[in-house]
């Protein structure tokens, strides 16, 4: 593994070269470099990251960038020029990790393929996000995540029956992605440990397929018993009962009273023994018949108390139970600020929050130590200190359009 690092965190030692751009290899760039991996982002000189200019503004970066590309050297490498792919190669071969987002086949194109790598970097730990993979009949279709939440099984389960599949106001498929294409990068890093040869393999994640990962029992239960599991709104098929209800305040509190113990508790808190005591509730396939009438039971309940004495008197009978919250609503909660979630770094001048990377690590955790920087920030840098690129070196590149 390399030297240098980032930070003190687990992956402390290890190089990553990041290409490619939006969310879900970057996000995959951002994970390790949080955790220690000293991370290169590669940007294409002029524009680079469009993240750059997405969404919310701050001057004239978006504060998401400052998130995205946190503890990341930016530098700029033209890979449409033959110098600029140079400056990847040499770089790739003093490197770990290669995370790369691109279409299938693009980076063999431009000569910067596994097999073109390999020679020179045996141990090289190739990470490919796409939308369907890197073969099959699907692997030459765009993918982005909207697209890849459909076909991978998540758009078709979310949502209510009256009314089209819905979609989480976020990149789901990507983040997902992003998180297994890092799960997977750590475990080619352990394999490479315990192999004599030290080598490293190509870690192959579609975004689809992490989509495809979340769905659980779906498989099985239609492989065995033909049944196709569809959307139900704010319940989960075969499992009463756990919803979300509205209360007299108008805000809604999520019930999850799924467990044999638990519905006789909240039946209690409810005054209601009768429905405790009744041997068709006594366990959850018992409930599952009667779902219609438990759930209309617990709603009219609710209706009858605001949500915060509904979520007083829940949590003291021991029924998981909670709020729907707002971005607004975890800054001001005590254990969001308790647990850490929020940092503070410096953008455009002032400070600005940006959320907390999990898991907690005791003894090697992981931390922001510095917000996303400009585009080549890092050039000077990462061309001398690595490639041993002088001054007039460098600047004949920025000359040539190359960085």
């Amino acid at each position: 593994m390399s030297d240098q690092t980032g930070s003190h965190g687990p992956l402390q030692g290890i190089r990553v070269l990041e290409l490619g751009q939006l969310i879900a290899g970057p996000f995959t760039g951002s994970f390790l470099g949080y955790f220690g991996a000293e991370v290169i982002k590669v940007e294409q000189p002029g524009a680079g990251d469009p993240l750059r200019k997405w969404r919310m503004m701050d001057g004239d970066t978006s504060v998401w960038w400052a998130s995205m590309a946190r503890n990341k050297k930016c530098i700029t490498a033209n890979l449409r020029t033959e110098e600029g792919r140079e400056i990847v190669r040499k770089l790739a071969a003093q490197s770990d990790v290669l995370i790369e987002n691109f279409r299938p086949g693009a980076m063999e194109k431009w000569g910067l393929g596994p097999d073109d790598l390999r020679n020179d970097n045996p141990g090289l730990i190739y990470a490919r996000v796409s939308g369907y993979g890197q073969d099959g009949p699907y692997s030459n279709r765009l993918g982005f995540a909207s697209v890849c939440e459909g076909i991978g099984g998540f758009r078709y389960l979310n949502g209510f029956p009256d009314r089209p599949p819905a979609r989480p106001n976020l990149s789901m498929g990507d983040t997902l992605a992003a998180l297994h294409t890092a799960l997977g990068i750590v475990m080619a890093c352990v394999r490479k440990l315990s192999d004599p040869e030290h080598r490293g393999q190509v870690v192959d994640v579609a975004i689809y397929e992490a989509v495809f990962n979340l769905l659980e029992s779906v498989v099985p239960e239609y492989d065995r018993g033909g049944e196709i599991r569809e959307c139900s709104g704010s319940t989960l098929t075969g499992i009463v009962p756990t919803n979300t209800y509205r209360c007299s305040d108008g805000k809604d509190v999520i019930i999850g009273a799924n467990g044999d113990s638990i519905f006789k508790r909240l039946c209690v808190a409810m005054d209601r023994q009768d429905m405790a005591d009744n041997p068709h509730f006594a366990d959850n396939a018992g409930r599952v018949e009667h779902e219609p009438e438990i759930d209309a039971v617990i709603a009219a309940w609710m209706h009858t108390m605001t949500s915060v004495d509904a979520l007083k008197i829940l949590e003291d009978a021991e029924v998981p139970c909670g709020p729907i919250y707002s971005v607004a609503d975890m800054f001001a909660d005590e254990h969001f600020k308790a647990r850490g979630l929020f940092e503070t770094v410096e953008s455009n001048g002032k400070p600005l929050a940006i959320p907390a990377m999990i898991p907690k690590l005791s003894d090697t955790p992981g931390e922001t130590l510095w917000p996303g920087p400009e585009l080549g920030a890092h050039n000077d840098e990462v061309l001398g200190s690595l490639l041993g690129m002088n001054n007039e070196q460098i600047a004949a590149l920025k000359k040539s359009g190359a960085i």
